[in-house]
Formats: C-alpha cells, sequence, structure tokens
C-alpha cells in the first residue's frame, strides 16, 4: 500500500516538473503584455529575459566568441597598456596603476615590473626615431582591430549584418579609446585608494559608516558604468538606456565577485612558484580574460533579450511555421514597406515591424534579408542615429504578388545533377506548371493595392 502511494506521488511530483517545463518551454511565450499587468508582467519579463540570455548565449556560441576575443585581446594588451599608462600618467595614476596589477598577480612581482618596463620602452619607441611612424599605426591598428572584433561580436548578438561605416568607426572607437581606460583607470585607483585608507585611524574619524560603505561599493558602480557605456557605444544599433544599464549592473557585479576569486586564485597559485616559476601567472592571465569576456557578452546578451522580450512571442510557433504563413507573412511585410515608401513615411525598422505586427523578431528579421536577397527591398542605414531600416530596391508600381513568390521560389542555386530533363521530366515539369499557374494569377497584384 506504501508503495503505491509512494508510486503515485512520484508520478504526480513528475506529471508537475513536466507541466512547469511546458510552461517555461511554451507556454510563457504566448502570454502577451495585454493579457497580464503589473507585478506579474515584471516577473514574467524578468524570466523571459533570463531564458532568452541563456538559450541564445549557447546558441551563438559565444564562448567560442570569447576565445577569439581572448586571442585578440592579447594580441593588443601591450598596445593597450601603452595607452592606458599614458592616460593613467596624465591623471598621475601610475603608481596606483601598477599597485592594482601587482595586486592582481601577487607574488610575481618581477614579471609585473618586466611588463611595465616593455611597455615604458614600447612609448619610448613610438616616440622617437624610426619607430614614431611604424609604432604609433601598428598601436592605433591592434587596438581598433581589437574594438572592430568586440564590434563584430556584439552585432552578431543584436543580429545586426551591417558594421559601422570607417568614419563612424574612426569617431565612435576614438571616443571608446578616450572614456574606457579612463573609467578603469579611475576604477583601480578609487579601489587601491579605498583599500589603503579605510584602514587609516582618521579616515574613520571623518567619514561615517553609510560614506565608508559607500567608498566599498564605489568600484562596483564605476564597473556597472563602464559595462553600461559599452552595451550602449559598441553595438550598430540604438540601444535604450535602462536594458543596458541593468545588464551593466548585473555584469558588474558578477565581474567584481569573479575579480574577489581571481586575486585569492593568485594568491592560492603563488604558493606553488617554486614549481611553476613565473609561469603560473600565464594561464590564470587567460583565464581572467576569457572569463570577463564571458561576462561582457552574457550583459550584451541579457540587454538584447531585455529590450527585444515582446518580440519572441509565440517563437515556438514561428520556429515550426508552415510554407503558406511564412509566404503570408513575407508578402504582409513587403507590403507595409511598400505602403509607407508610397505614403512618404519613415521607413521601418526590425523592431517596429515585430512590435506594432506582432511578428517574433527572429522571423522578421529572416524574412527582412530574404527580401533583401531577392532584390525586392534594401536596407538603408542612418549613421547618427545607428537606425537600420528598410525601403523598396525597385519601383514600386511592378512590385507584385507574383514577382515577389516567383522570385522567392527562384532564388538558390539549381545547378545539381539530377536529371530532370528525361528521368524526373514530368515531376519537374508539374512543379513549374503550378508556379506558372500562381505566378499568373498574381502577377497584376501589386502590393501598394493590398493595404489602404
Amino acid at each position: 500500500m506504501k508503495n503505491k502511494k509512494s508510486e503515485s506521488r512520484i508520478k504526480i511530483f513528475i506529471g508537475k516538473i513536466r507541466k512547469l517545463w511546458h510552461f517555461f518551454s511554451y507556454g510563457i511565450w504566448r502570454i502577451t503584455e495585454h493579457e497580464v499587468s503589473g507585478i506579474r508582467n515584471y516577473l514574467i519579463n524578468i524570466v523571459k529575459s533570463i531564458i532568452l540570455t541563456i538559450r541564445f548565449f549557447i546558441s551563438d556560441r559565444l564562448s567560442q566568441k570569447a576565445s577569439a576575443l581572448t586571442y585578440n585581446t592579447l594580441l593588443a594588451i601591450v598596445p593597450v597598456l601603452a595607452l592606458i599608462l599614458a592616460i593613467s600618467k596624465g591623471f598621475g595614476f601610475q603608481d596606483l596603476l601598477e599597485q592594482q596589477l601587482t595586486e592582481f598577480f601577487p607574488g610575481q612581482q618581477d614579471m609585473i615590473t618586466k611588463v611595465f618596463v616593455f611597455v615604458t620602452n614600447y612609448i619610448n619607441q613610438t616616440k622617437n626615431g624610426l619607430f614614431v611612424g611604424i609604432g604609433l599605426v601598428f598601436l592605433i591598428w591592434t587596438i581598433i582591430g581589437l574594438i572592430g572584433n568586440i564590434e563584430l561580436a556584439f552585432n552578431h548578438i543584436w543580429q545586426i549584418k551591417r558594421s559601422r561605416t570607417y568614419f563612424r568607426k574612426f569617431t565612435d572607437y576614438l571616443s571608446i579609446l578616450l572614456i574606457l581606460p579612463i573609467l578603469m583607470v579611475l576604477s583601480s585607483g578609487l579601489s587601491i585608494f579605498i583599500t589603503t585608507s579605510i584602514k587609516l585611524p582618521y579616515f574613520q574619524f571623518i567619514f561615517d559608516p553609510i560614506s565608508v560603505m559607500i567608498f566599498k561599493i564605489a568600484p562596483y558602480v564605476i564597473t556597472s558604468i563602464l559595462f553600461t557605456t559599452l552595451f550602449i557605444i559598441i553595438p550598430n544599433t540604438r540601444v535604450r538606456f535602462m536594458n543596458a544599464f541593468w545588464a551593466g549592473i548585473v555584469s558588474g557585479i558578477a565581474f567584481q565577485i569573479f575579480q574577489y576569486f581571481y586575486i585569492s586564485g593568485q594568491i592560492w597559485v603563488s604558493k606553488y612558484n617554486a614549481i611553476y616559476g613565473s609561469f603560473a601567472a600565464l594561464p590564470l592571465l587567460l583565464l581572467w580574460v576569457q572569463l570577463s569576456w564571458l561576462i561582457c557578452l552574457f550583459g550584451a546578451e541579457l540587454t538584447y533579450a531585455s529590450q527585444n522580450i515582446k518580440n519572441f512571442s509565440f517563437e515556438q510557433d514561428a520556429n515550426n511555421i508552415s510554407r503558406r504563413y511564412y509566404d503570408f507573412i513575407l508578402i504582409l511585410i513587403a507590403t507595409l514597406i511598400v505602403k509607407r515608401f508610397q505614403n512618404e513615411l519613415p521607413p521601418l525598422t526590425n523592431e517596429e515591424i515585430s512590435r506594432n505586427y506582432q511578428i517574433p523578431s527572429k522571423l522578421t528579421s529572416q524574412i527582412l534579408q530574404k527580401l533583401q536577397d531577392i532584390g525586392v527591398i534594401r536596407e538603408i542605414v542612418n549613421d547618427n542615429e545607428r537606425i537600420h531600416a528598410w525601403q523598396p530596391a525597385m519601383d514600386i508600381h511592378q512590385i507584385t504578388v507574383g514577382i515577389v513568390l516567383d522570385r522567392l521560389e527562384k532564388f538558390g542555386s539549381e545547378d545539381f545533377k539530377i536529371d530532370r530533363e528525361y528521368m524526373f521530366n514530368k515531376e519537374w515539369e508539374a512543379l513549374v506548371k503550378a508556379s506558372k499557374v500562381q505566378r499568373e494569377s498574381t502577377e497584376n497584384i501589386k502590393l501598394m493595392d493590398l493595404q489602404d
């Protein structure tokens, strides 16, 4: 009797787990903002954002992108340190920066000293003699190359196909090169100032405990600002501040916690310097760079997911969309773009199409890319506002349903060795005839006449 009761309880528990899994994987994505409100809607959006972030983090293979960025970072680490060192000299933080790096690598003072000597020599070579031009060009090229690869990773997350223009790269990257090192130096300097000053008696006497706590959380604030700035500036699209801000806070806290364990790990490894020598710092440096980029890319995914949360409703249905409904949405989107152009209204963006007409974001991006591939629409970019919008690529009086479907059917390669002349001629002719009937019946239906 007890065995039957326990088995029934297990079945009930398994049934609840299955229902919960079905809700988070399917049911929650069918709940729209019009069906719930208040705190419940806020909590549902948080859960959706977390699920999307984890799913995209895995599907986009961001661990591989973090590895690639780690390699690019190591290639550019000397020029980057040279730039940070030059800026820290201007602010008088050079000694603080060296002390901070020494704390990052306890027991590796000799290696840190050699690195700074190497960086100092690099800076001197870019100032004097033959290297004044070559060294400066190499410094700028490696840093811009690193930021360019970061932009590519962020654009992939945001599903942006086009990077900045060369002029925009120069101006935006220059801003990043000036802002981010200053924040890094301020963060390092403030951390050292707090850790050294907070132990002094007069400091504790002057400042009350609340002020001391504010100083303690200041590095978290600066790191969060650093990540928020990255999430807004780097992608070649418009990013809302609040989405980047909350993702920046999550990333900043995660990074500071990781820093704590990393420094603890450095202290632990320093005990084994007799075995590893100065080489012990190298694997930990690679680990630090790799995990730092993982945190950064995770925050970028969180920003994207939270900003586009409404566009992923009915996503599972979109993945299993029928051919007929796919063609319907394709004609619908093409018609919307044509009508906007006809009525002399501003062109629509991916986000506007998804939000205004309740089409899943991923499906919208796929269809817009397909319409561009078949030459029906083209992308226009507003570099100043980082807006990607769409307008017709041909005369709207010639865009008919038949032409769009015909181009869609014929797009792609048909150069295979299947015998369609003799062996499979009837099958091929039947398909061509059906396509011809469809085209002829719709070739006079203009998209500009479909919607008022």
